[in-house]
């Protein structure tokens, strides 16, 4: 049996929309650009955040500060990664976290725990302003009390399906993709 091909849910040109709209829904939100930090989460969040703030830089001037985040040490599986997980890169920008006002960025946000996670890191580096969590889908179905303030759309699946988020430094393409989930 082959595996179904993804549907596309969203084109290059559907998300680049989408995260137009999210970078002015952040300026409304913030009441400026001042003190703002975007905190893109590894991987496919940092992607994201650049086009964001790329757009936010377009829209209202001036160069937005900008870091990552790796979560894989504050997951509440990580024994289930196995003895050696991959760690990525945490870079704050030059200035910190502490007293701005930071938006946390990812592809997808499904259970709630990997913003849990991201939350828990940040708090580690410093106690900002304000936080923002802006996602590109919300597929929704929450194990977590955590809702996006930010969301480019909203996509409602089953429990057997994903939803990925392609982006060209990765995956050679800007899209999101519904796919089946491999039957274990």
């Amino acid at each position: 049996m082959t595996p179904a091909t993804p549907t596309v849910l969203m084109d290059g040109q559907a998300v680049r929309r989408a995260v137009g709209r999210m970078a002015h829904e952040i300026i409304e939100k913030l009441g400026g650009t001042e003190r703002l930090v975007l905190m893109g989460i590894q991987r496919r969040g940092v992607d994201l955040a650049t086009m964001i703030g790329d757009a936010i830089e377009a829209a209202d001037g001036g160069e937005i500060p900008a870091g990552t985040l790796d979560i894989t040490l504050y997951r509440d599986d990580l024994m289930a990664l196995g003895p050696r997980p991959v760690v990525g890169e945490t870079k704050l920008p030059g200035g910190g976290v502490e007293g701005m006002a930071v938006v946390l960025v990812d592809d997808v946000l499904y259970t709630g725990r990997t913003a849990r996670a991201a939350l828990n890191e940040l708090m580690d580096w410093g106690r900002p302003a304000r936080i923002l969590l802006c996602v590109l889908v919300d597929r929704g179905d929450r194990e977590l009390p955590i809702q996006p303030d930010v969301v480019g759309r909203e996509f409602p699946v089953l429990a057997n399906q994903r939803i990925d988020v392609l982006v060209p430094s990765l995956d050679g393409e800007l899209a999101v993709v519904l796919a089946a989930l491999e039957a274990r």
